[in-house]
């Protein structure tokens, strides 16, 4: 199936707490270059996500890009320092037998005391987390290809539309070029008649003269290979490959023969049907680079 380079994706979801955002965008290019931007808290799970990116993606500069609000996965551990906590316990006892002090020292006595309790931020299970970005991420990557395979559809039906246009001036093209020989045996006889001011003529000398002339502008190599050419163009767009790159390739082949068809043929149809052929060889090439 047939898709476009430009394209965007959104997906959301919350997963163990965490509200991941990811957005996908696209634009032509040569190659795959993938960017993606995110807390940098989140840096070890980029690796991960521009595998899932090559996976769906073969060529287009790509721009990931991520949010994540864990207020609600954060998770708070509580720890108690019991050799500090022994201290204070041990010291506040001295102090209750050496000044015959009454009272209990309780738990919330020694909590009050510093660096007793700390609060920290429990750890993250960092597979856990790269997991759950890439679990959003494919969501994004679903709807982001869902969009450019619509594109794509555009662009083959256009691009299949002027191949078209191509093959029946081609047809045009074959039928005109015997014309031009037998106009051309014409105009030699009536000049070599206007020359030598005689009707007799040497027959063999013109069948020769004009058997040269249509080997010169033969083009039937050149509409047989530009129809083979088109044939495989339709079998490339009805494919499930990517074929953006050998796309390029085939148009510049196309437009190779139509130019070798324009330089052989001094014919002025011939040369405007040559100006029409090019002129949509021109605008499919610039709808192949849209194509991924």
């Amino acid at each position: 199936m047939v898709k476009s380079m430009t394209g965007f994706g959104r997906a959301r979801e919350v997963l163990h707490g965490r509200d991941i955002t990811v957005e996908v965008r696209s634009v032509n290019n040569r190659y795959l270059d993938c960017t993606v931007k995110m807390p940098r808290a989140y840096y070890f799970a980029e690796d991960a996500m521009k595998a899932c990116v090559q996976k769906a993606i073969s060529r287009g500069k790509v721009d990931v890009f991520v949010t994540i609000d864990t207020t609600a996965a954060d998770v708070s551990v509580v720890r108690v320092n019991e050799p500090l906590a022994r201290g204070y316990y041990e010291a506040l006892q001295q102090l209750k037998e050496t000044f015959s002090l009454e009272g209990e020292v309780t738990p919330m006595v020694l909590a009050k005391f510093p660096d007793v309790l700390t609060v920290t931020k429990a750890e993250e299970d960092l597979e856990t987390v790269a997991a759950d970005i890439c679990q959003v991420l494919e969501q994004a990557l679903a709807a982001y290809n869902q969009m450019r395979a619509v594109e794509g559809v555009k662009l083959a039906e256009d691009i299949l539309s002027r191949a078209e246009t191509i093959r029946s001036v081609v047809a045009k093209v074959e039928q005109r070029s015997p014309q031009t020989v037998a106009e051309y045996r014409q105009k030699l006889e009536n000049k070599m008649k206007e020359v030598l001011q005689s009707t007799t003529i040497d027959e063999s000398r013109i069948l020769t003269e004009a058997a040269i002339f249509a080997d010169k502008i033969a083009v039937d190599e050149e509409t047989v290979r530009l129809r083979s050419h088109l044939v495989q163009l339709d079998t490339m767009l009805h494919g499930s490959e990517s074929v953006g790159r050998k796309l390029d390739f085939l148009i510049q082949e196309i437009n190779r023969e139509c130019n070798t068809i324009g330089s052989k043929c001094n014919d002025l149809t011939i040369a405007q049907d040559v100006v029409t052929m090019k002129a949509e060889v021109e605008k499919i090439r610039e709808q192949v680079q849209n194509i991924e």
